[in-house]
């Protein structure tokens, strides 16, 4: 009889900060420099230099801290963790053990099958290594230490999760959360929002979760299921043949689409965490706790909320829109620029823009038509100066050109029919064409009325109105 396994999911999320400066330096944080220009020497760790934290980066934890509801611990240490890569040119990395900023907090996940909350176990901050390079040289490894000293919140959630799709929603929360606080630009790409997942298999029904093993360094919402899923089947062949899991870390190939193993995992005291001579305890008052409420943004939750009472969208909808920041800014402010019915600018985003940027693999943040733009297309559409057909061919035209839909339409001479007279003109030459199709209508056939309106349709080259094309079909085939 095979047995039967359940997996046990845990993530630990790293999340850049959005500041101008490292957390404890004043070097630069910007993403593409030229290799190892934005390493100062308190980043290098060299003789005689000492750390200085940015005000800044304790704020943004802070502001998480508040929207998830968690525990905003009124004093916080940093501590030393020891370990030896290179690229990490101290010898020890600057994070916190003990006493992190924030303690506790969930999130609510919604999947098909099921609606769930996860638990936060703790939020820290900490500073980034650098960043090794293998591809450049053909014998030697490359060391690029600008993003050494760049701050990151650690956000560790509880073992909750319990399959791959479950632990995307959670990244997936996490990472609207991020960006609607705008602490993060949650660009995966850049390494800005990445994960690493701790993964179990137990025997279904156990309560003692079995050994686990940790990918690291995913970066794409695609590679984390992928890796999980690879993972929970790796282990189950393992333990279905009665072999044991080894505890280690584990890097995924992509390419492979597989896990190989990287190192075996470390314990907390193997990193030998003492608290920081350099830095002294965060104090944070009651004071800073009130003013960081006060000037908190709209929350994703809140905005869901809103945009149901305010515009009374689908669920649906209305989910889609809000899952991210840029994308339910893109919506409000077509509002904004153009009278247009919500509904209608609703579906064209998530039926049509949406799809072009999937079919670009690009995010909703990276979409460089403007909303004024895509208004501007609803507006013809909704006018009757397209069709709603010519409205896709035109947006396609935008994405592929840049060009507004305005300049779109007068080059490619899309602009609809919708005179009468002319119209008018274009239904009778029809009528009179199939004059014998017109007695088989009027003796009951009358599903050749299509037949009517797409020969119209065809002698104007697709420019005919439909609607006035059936009204004006529909009072002379009565004659």
């Amino acid at each position: 009889m095979n047995k039967e396994f359940e997996s046990t999911i845990g993530l630990e999320i790293h999340v850049q900060l959005n500041t101008r400066s490292k957390i404890f330096s004043a070097a630069a944080t910007e993403f593409g420099a030229e290799p190892n220009t934005q390493a100062c020497a308190v980043d290098l760790g060299l003789p005689g230099v000492l750390p200085v934290l940015n005000e800044r980066a304790v704020e943004m934890a802070i502001m998480f801290g508040l929207a998830v509801n968690a525990k905003i611990k009124n004093n916080s240490v940093f501590a030393r963790k020891n370990y030896f890569y290179p690229d990490l040119p101290k010898g020890y990395q600057i994070s916190q053990y003990e006493i992190p900023i924030v303690l506790g907090g969930s999130v609510e996940i919604e999947t098909e099958e099921v609606k769930k909350i996860i638990r936060i176990t703790r939020a820290h901050l900490e500073e980034d290594a650098g960043k090794s390079i293998h591809d450049l040289f053909p014998d030697e490894s490359a060391i690029d230490l600008n993003r050494a000293g760049t701050p990151l919140i650690e956000i560790v959630s509880e073992p909750d999760m319990v399959s791959a799709k479950e632990a995307v929603s959670y990244l997936k929360t996490i990472h609207s959360l991020v960006r609607y606080l705008e602490i993060s630009d949650g660009n995966m790409q850049e390494g800005s929002f990445r994960c690493d997942a701790n993964i179990s298999l137990k025997e279904k029904g156990s309560t003692e979760l079995g050994t686990r093993t940790e990918i690291k360094n995913l970066n794409s919402f695609k590679f984390v299921e992928q890796a999980i899923n690879y993972e929970i089947r790796r282990q189950g062949k393992l333990l279905l043949n009665n072999k044991k899991v080894t505890q280690e870390t584990r890097l995924y190939d992509p390419q492979k689409n597989e896990t190989r193993p990287m190192r075996s995992k470390e314990e907390a005291n193997d990193y030998r965490y003492f608290p920081d001579p350099d830095l002294l305890p965060v104090e944070i008052t009651e004071m800073t706790l009130t003013k960081i409420r006060e000037n908190m943004p709209e929350l994703p939750n809140e905005r869901k909320s809103r945009f149901a009472n305010q515009y009374k969208l689908s669920e649906y909808d209305i989910g889609i829109l809000t899952s991210d920041k840029s994308l339910s800014i893109f919506f409000e402010t077509i509002l904004k620029v153009k009278n247009i019915d919500p509904k209608f600018s609703a579906n064209w985003i998530i039926t049509e823009l949406l799809a072009l940027a999937n079919k670009h693999s690009v995010l909703p943040q990276d979409i460089h038509i403007t909303p004024e733009d895509f208004a501007d297309l609803l507006v013809s559409i909704k006018n009757s100066e397209i069709s709603s057909k010519q409205g896709k061919s035109v947006l396609e035209k935008m994405w592929e050109t840049g060009d507004n839909p305005t300049s779109i339409i007068k080059s490619e001479g899309l602009s609809q029919i919708s005179d009468e007279d002319e119209l008018n003109k274009l239904v009778d030459n029809v009528l009179k064409n199939h004059y014998k199709s017109v007695e088989e209508y009027k003796n009951g056939k009358e599903k050749l009325f299509g037949f009517f309106v797409g020969a119209v349709m065809q002698n104007s080259k697709g420019k005919a109105n439909p609607q006035i094309v059936s009204k004006i079909l529909k009072v002379k085939l009565k004659k």
